[in-house]
Order: C-alpha cells, then sequence, then structure tokens
C-alpha cells in the first residue's frame, strides 16, 4: 500500500464561507423581492437569519465595486509613468506595453549542454513588447530613450525567433487583470531572465560572431557587452507602435 503525503501545503488560498444571501420573490405582478442575510457557524452552516440591512448592503456593494475597478485597473499606472514606458495599450484583451531599458548587469541561466556557466553578465540596452501571452524583444545600440527612428537589433539571446519573439518553453505565464504596468514590466523581465537559455532559433547567429563565445566570455571577464557585435534587424521602433 502507498504512503499517503499530506499535500494541503501547496493548495491555494482557502476561503471560509462567513455569510450568505437569499434572495425571495414574491409571485405577484409586481414580483417584490425580500433579502434575507445569514451569518454561518464554523462548520459553515446558515445561522441568525436577518432581512439585509443598509450596513450590510452597503458593504456588499463597496466588495463588488472593489472586484469591478481591478479590471479596470489593468496596465494604470501606480504613481507617476515609469520614464521608460514607450506606449501603452490598456486593452483588457488585447493590452500590450512597449518599453526599453539601459544596459545592466543581469543573472543569466545557462542550460549545461551550451557548456557556459550561469551568472551575473552585462547585457545590452534593450527594447520589449508584451501583451499577457506573448514577449518580443530587441537591442539597442545606446541607453538613450529611444524615437520611432531609432534602430532596432536582434538581441543577442537564445531562444528567440528571428522577428524577436521569445520561445518560452515550459516557463507558465500569468499576468492578472488586474496588473499594474509597473507588475506587467516586472513581471515579463522576470519570465525572460529567469528562464534557462537553451538553443538558438532560427538558421542564423543573432550576433556577428559565435553565440556560445560571447556569453562565455562575458560570463568569464564581467565586460560590458560589446555593442559593436549586435546585428540590425531591418526595423525601428516605429514597426512596434
Amino acid at each position: 500500500m502507498k504512503n499517503i503525503n499530506d499535500i494541503t501545503a501547496s493548495f491555494g488560498t482557502l476561503y471560509h464561507p462567513k455569510s450568505a444571501l437569499v434572495f425571495y420573490e414574491s409571485k405577484t405582478v409586481d414580483k417584490d423581492v425580500y433579502v434575507e442575510h445569514f451569518d454561518m457557524d464554523k462548520q459553515g452552516n446558515p445561522i441568525n437569519a436577518h432581512p439585509l440591512t443598509e450596513r450590510e448592503a452597503k458593504s456588499l456593494a463597496t466588495a463588488l465595486q472593489t472586484e469591478k475597478d481591478k479590471d479596470k485597473a489593468f496596465l494604470k499606472s501606480n504613481g507617476i509613468l515609469p520614464t521608460n514606458i514607450l506606449h501603452i495599450n490598456p486593452n483588457t484583451d488585447k493590452g500590450a506595453v512597449l518599453w526599453y531599458t539601459k544596459a545592466k548587469k543581469r543573472q543569466l541561466y545557462f542550460v549545461s549542454g551550451l557548456d557556459i556557466p550561469s551568472g551575473i553578465v552585462y547585457v545590452p540596452p534593450m527594447v520589449w513588447y508584451a501583451n499577457k501571452n506573448s514577449l518580443w524583444v530587441f537591442a539597442l545600440a545606446s541607453d538613450r530613450r529611444p524615437i520611432e527612428k531609432t534602430p532596432l537589433y536582434c538581441a543577442p539571446f537564445f531562444n528567440i525567433y528571428e522577428d524577436g519573439r521569445v520561445c518560452m518553453g515550459s516557463v507558465t505565464i500569468n499576468i492578472k487583470n488586474s496588473a499594474s504596468v509597473e507588475e506587467f514590466v516586472s513581471a515579463w523581465e522576470d519570465y525572460f531572465f529567469n528562464s534557462y537559455f537553451s538553443h538558438l532559433l532560427g538558421n542564423n547567429s543573432p550576433i556577428k560572431g559565435n553565440c556560445v563565445n560571447l556569453w562565455k566570455e562575458l560570463i568569464q571577464t564581467g565586460k560590458p557587452f560589446p555593442k559593436e557585435v549586435l546585428k540590425k534587424n531591418n526595423k525601428t521602433l516605429k514597426n512596434l507602435l
């Protein structure tokens, strides 16, 4: 007989019943409605039945409005809009954000088959474009805020298609409808950099040279990313708008 393991610790948030509403409707022409409120005991049984009070009705309305506001909050800023945000489409279903990041050190992870040690390394300035389900990344030649005419370069990473779309593999993407633009951007950057780079996609190297050798050298030396190896992809920022 197999051992029984306690897996309750892996469950999500557990909600306990606190109250219940029962709606009664008359069979008259006017269809009068009466609402009765029940409290719940520790076993989840309804007790203390009483007509719904004005205070309870206001509390319910506030809770419902809060949930409605969460859906309206998608891609709204928590304060002043971050300066690295270039464009926002706040549509809940088709929402997307275009942003850029300057050259900086990042933790990169590589599968063992590439023979590149994981570690902290400089990455070039980048342009990011994402919706709820997909991410595209490109490189920039400088840290300056890009404009419509700014040329884009192939992102010098593994797991990226020639059009800039990132293959996320088995990574589970979970962007909430209530995500602020700050949360949205942070989540996608975490998804990208916290996954393992494993292979090149397409027939060509994303850089001028050998991509494996480049990252080996940068990991070992800690040098800034050499922007001269970036390869243009014949697109400008305007193509992403």
